[in-house]
């Protein structure tokens, strides 16, 4: 039975709703208060995410750059749905421009969520990621802590201070308003941990025909002799390196031996597959276009799909349609296999960074050539890739991972 989902976009509503949302936040500043609410600071504005505003704001300044669910956003699901499928009311995330002091992120004055209207505080809680420029707010009572067809106005006020106590010169705030009718939760994203700060990660060897360009870190729990990707492949060059645990990389210059950290790496990157693998109730399973795991030339909406063989898609391609806070998990049991001049099609705002491949199959994921693939792809086994494709995510696998004259351009956080 087919289970493929579809997605009616309307981009008039969609205009109008973020028009209304951005009135909203310029009246209702910190969260509905005029007077810039606790720890704004006299005299600050309130600007919205990605804007350092004025008055006093400097490019040094830490700021909000970025989040979840974006300015205006609507019909967001009022749940979420997470690692080991613990459902909470819907999780929020502000990312900052800089590494923050987490001791003066919090829920208490700093990070808050408030009914628009109502000016009711959700009780939550706020944490921050161990790079500390993510900071997630995740409401306390589970389930039915956003009420359906609500708006919402988030804030981050200027108590925000980042690591060397400089604190922002504004407040940030934006709106979103939540989907009407029966409870419904979304999918967030698989946690990569340290294993997101890598373009290309694997336990065992990461070879190349050159060149290839690598915009990103590499790493190989395996032994640095058998990897042969080349520095100037590794960009930016002089910043971007080749992390391995031992010193027998064959490029010094681009190489830091650091057998800890990429530990650490593989056990994170073990743990995401984990995720990935143990989400359950997915939205589509084993769905089919007359061969079996063929989802060429499908449109996918948001959500979970699962299949028990393996997943082709041929030179006619796939769209993957949603907006820019919605969470693609591909669970397939075989291979993922992705024929000559494929593309993956990213449409409505849908980013690569929330889009997830996780393929068990023994031959992992071969992608042949001239395909533009986009998401992370998290492989119990190898990964493949053919003269001239271009990838717009990460690599992370448990066996070998080959180049022939490829691009990898991890997305942002």
């Amino acid at each position: 039975m087919k289970m493929i989902r579809f997605e009616k976009l309307k981009p008039l509503d969609t205009l109008l709703m973020a028009l209304v949302m951005g009135a909203l936040v310029a009246g209702c500043g910190d969260g509905g208060s005029s007077s810039g609410g606790t720890g704004s600071g006299s005299g600050t504005s309130t600007v919205a995410p990605g804007a350092a505003g004025t008055p006093g704001a400097s490019a040094t300044d830490p700021t909000v750059g970025s989040a979840s669910p974006s300015a205006g956003a609507t019909n967001v699901p009022i749940s979420s749905k997470g690692t080991g499928n613990v459902v909470t009311g819907k999780v929020l995330t502000a990312t900052f421009s800089q590494a923050m002091d987490a001791a003066t992120v919090t829920q208490v004055g700093t990070f808050t969520l408030k009914k628009t209207l109502a000016g009711t505080n959700v009780p939550g809680t706020v944490t921050m990621n161990t790079a500390n420029t993510v900071a997630t707010f995740t409401p306390n009572a589970p389930l039915t802590a956003l009420d359906p067809d609500t708006s919402y106005t988030a804030t981050v006020t200027t108590a925000a201070k980042n690591a060397g106590g400089t604190a922002m010169a504004n407040a940030v705030a934006w709106s979103f308003r939540t989907k009407a009718g029966a409870q419904t939760f979304s999918q967030l994203p698989v946690a990569l941990g340290r294993a997101g700060t890598f373009a290309i990660f694997t336990n065992t060897a990461v070879t190349s025909v050159p060149p290839s360009s690598i915009n990103g870190n590499v790493g190989t729990a395996g032994t640095g002799a058998n990897t042969t990707i080349t520095c100037p492949e590794v960009k930016p060059v002089g910043v971007s390196k080749v992390f391995t645990i031992d010193a027998t990389f064959a490029d010094a210059a681009c190489n830091t031996n650091d057998a800890t950290f990429v530990g650490l790496t593989a056990g994170d990157m073990a743990a995401a597959v984990t995720d990935a693998k143990g989400r359950t109730i997915p939205d589509s399973v084993d769905d089919q276009t007359g061969v079996a795991g063929n989802i060429s030339g499908l449109v996918l909406a948001p959500g979970l799909y699962k299949w028990n063989t393996g997943v082709l898609i041929d030179n006619t391609g796939l769209t993957i349609r949603g907006g820019p806070d919605d969470v693609w998990i591909f669970q397939i049991s075989g291979d993922l296999t992705v024929q000559n001049n494929a593309i993956i099609t990213l449409d409505g705002g849908a980013q690569a960074k929330n889009i997830f491949w996780q393929v068990g199959g023994g031959t992992g994921v071969p992608i042949g050539s001239a395909v533009q693939f986009k998401g992370i792809i998290l492989a119990d086994f190898g990964i493949t890739l053919t003269a001239g494709s271009t990838v717009d995510g990460r690599l992370l696998g448990n066996t070998a991972i080959t180049l022939i004259t490829n691009t990898i351009t991890p997305p942002g956080p």
